[in-house]
């Protein structure tokens, strides 16, 4: 029963809480040990504390605001900004806990500013000791008010600009046990630089100074979004984002996206507003996930810049001292919201405005290597893979091809007879001769390795593209929007193939036998170790179905969450299986093009939604501007 009793009566080592009797004694505790105890969820760590005075001085209406910290925080944080400032009788009610000028009534729905709870001054002056000036815009003279330990002192004059200067020192003086578990002054700085590149996101309008040991780590002056979005994710190129946009009843979503080929380690470089508010919310990161799922690379993270407006009454920010975690009213509307307006921005074709990989960023990004299947000597034979959609006279009847696909793609079946004036030998082969089209993907020029086309855009970039994984995302979109509207057609074998499986693997696609049905594979059993495959899907052609199969069987035996009853998850795995289908019915590594093949391929891929990245989320294509080649050979 000891959990049960209250804490006065919990025995603590070395601490008489007896009266003479034995009996526990309730006592109340100063106002200092409040303070200390409350400052821990409240404070965490110097970027907490940064995160509380920044939203004071955007709260305040500033215009500028300038950041100094020594030692991550540690040892200083100065806050400096140009906003209404404050009286000597506000300075004393600043520092008192739930003192606040910023609601405007106590049903705590409508909250307008960053701040409302009144605990950061006294919380910050209960850790550290604390300097506060301040001096209105029509006032002669500044004010300035001390906190040390939770102890208060005296307003006193002082002097100073209009406006407000917070000075944090010697943090967590006062909770030593707090302090020691600081991190070294590097991890502390990033941690409060990320912080102020959130904040600075939400008010592109306020002019940022960050210095660090008296190192400039930023200096933004007021700007437009797209602006302030390109320096706070780095992006090199303004039209490297993507712009989104969308609404479902009262929510509203905007802001910018990088493309796929855009990507990190950890999901620091998402940046999400929810009522101009920062925060950390798991259910937009997982709508952002979500959206990116196929055209990312697992385990990567992609870069956005995204704001939220929702009326005020379905979300509640009361919810954490920190006021970064949120409660949405319908979190499923908000998930469908930005799941649907990433998945519109995020489909357009390769070479647009906001696809833009580049050569020199790509080299350091880390991916698993993926296999491809190589070239089989079966298609050399002139068995017909197809570049893209099946022209009209070859493709079924009743399937309709999707909206933005080209009908006019050459089919690799007329490789054999082009190759007539292609060598067998040489790695490269040579494109005749033409000036660069006006073309996002420009003109091919070579195919380099057997594997690479090199093509020429009309400002002078060179683009490289990875013919199998841009084949494969060709591929998919076909797939996906015939299963989605219901036409993919199945091509029945002349002889059903027999595929030999572990016990396990065979129940598994059993299983999923009405789904892959859909997709238009038709298996049966076969005894207890094989199943027997009747159909293929025809825009595959002739591809042989005993390697994919296998691969579809692992995939779903080590994909614990989809289930033949659950059609939601049934639908999701679906995607997967696409996009495995795609991978082995795509043109292959080491296949030789002609001249006509890989223009039909770029064009193809302008047109296509999502074609920047392949099912697996590798980049499809690079460009090397001019100016990138000058940098490169010492020309500027």
């Amino acid at each position: 029963m000891r959990g049960m009793w209250p804490d006065a009566c919990n025995p603590v080592h070395g601490v008489n809480m007896s009266s003479g009797n034995g009996q526990p004694v309730i006592r109340r505790l100063s106002e200092q040990v409040v303070n200390r105890i409350a400052a821990g969820e409240v404070i965490e760590r110097p970027a907490a504390a940064l995160k509380e005075l920044v939203e004071n001085a955007i709260d305040s209406g500033a215009r500028r605001i300038h950041i100094r910290l020594d030692r991550g925080g540690i040892d200083r944080i100065d806050v400096t900004d140009d906003g209404c400032g404050m009286s000597p009788e506000d300075l004393r009610l600043a520092v008192e806990r739930h003192c606040t000028s910023k609601l405007r009534d106590e049903t705590l729905v409508r909250i307008s500013t960053l701040g409302f709870r009144g605990e950061a001054l006294p919380s910050i002056g209960a850790a550290a000791r604390l300097t506060v000036m301040s001096r209105l815009h029509d006032s002669d003279s500044a004010w300035s008010i001390r906190v040390e330990g939770g102890v208060v002192g005296d307003v006193e004059p002082c002097a100073g600009p209009p406006g407000t200067r917070v000075l944090v020192e010697d943090m967590f003086f006062a909770t030593p046990a707090r302090r020691k578990f600081l991190k070294s002054p590097r991890v502390e700085s990033s941690h409060a630089e990320n912080v102020v590149r959130r904040l600075a996101l939400s008010v592109p309008h306020i002019a940022f100074r960050l210095e660090f040991d008296q190192r400039l780590i930023l200096d933004l002056p007021a700007q437009d979004m797209a602006a302030r979005v390109a320096a706070i994710l780095e992006s090199g190129h303004a039209d490297g984002l993507l712009p989104v946009e969308g609404q479902r009843g009262d929510l509203k979503l905007s802001g910018f996206i990088c493309a796929p080929s855009v990507h990190r380690a950890t999901a620091n470089g998402q940046m999400l507003l929810v009522n101009g508010r920062p925060v950390v919310d798991p259910v937009l990161r997982t709508a952002v996930r979500v959206a990116y799922r196929n055209v990312m690379e697992h385990g990567r993270h992609a870069v956005v810049a995204l704001s939220l407006d929702i009326p005020p009454e379905q979300v509640d920010v009361n919810v954490h001292p920190a006021k970064t975690e949120l409660r949405y009213a319908d979190s499923a509307a908000v998930r469908a919201l930005v799941i649907g307006s990433l998945g519109r921005a995020l489909g357009t074709g390769a070479g647009v405005a906001g696809v833009r990989p580049d050569l020199l960023q790509s080299r350091g990004a880390s991916s698993a290597r993926i296999w491809y299947p190589p070239e089989r000597s079966a298609d050399a034979a002139g068995i017909s893979t197809r570049l893209a959609a099946p022209s009209p006279a070859s493709a079924p009847q009743g399937a309709a091809l999707p909206p933005g696909f080209a009908e006019s793609t050459l089919p690799l079946s007329a490789l054999p007879a082009a190759r007539k004036a292609v060598p067998d030998g040489p790695e490269t082969v040579v494109a005749d001769a033409a000036p660069a089209i006006d073309h996002p993907l420009g003109a091919a020029v070579a195919q380099v390795l057997g594997t690479y086309i090199v093509s020429q855009t009309a400002d002078g970039a060179l683009v490289l593209v990875d013919q199998h994984a841009a084949h494969e995302r060709l591929t998919h979109e076909i797939l996906r929007e015939q299963y989605l509207g219901g036409e993919i057609r199945a091509q029945r074998l002349l002889l059903p193939e027999v595929v030999d499986l572990p016990a396990r693997q065979v129940e598994v696609l059993l299983s999923f036998g009405p789904g892959l049905a859909r997709l238009g594979i038709e298996i049966e059993p076969f005894g207890g170790t094989a199943v027997l495959v009747r159909t293929m899907p025809a825009l595959l052609g002739k591809e042989n179905p005993v390697g994919m199969l296998r691969d579809l069987a692992e995939e779903l035996e080590a994909d614990d969450l989809a289930t033949p009853a659950q059609a939601d998850a049934l639908d999701a795995r679906m995607d997967a299986i696409i996009a495995r289908m795609a991978c082995h019915g795509s043109v292959r590594a080491g296949r030789k093009l002609t001249h006509e093949e890989m223009n039909a391929l770029l064009r193809d891929m302008e047109r296509t939604p999502r074609s920047g990245t392949c099912s697996h989320g590798r980049p499809t294509w690079l460009k090397l501007e001019k100016a990138d080649l000058e940098r490169m050979f010492g020309r500027r």
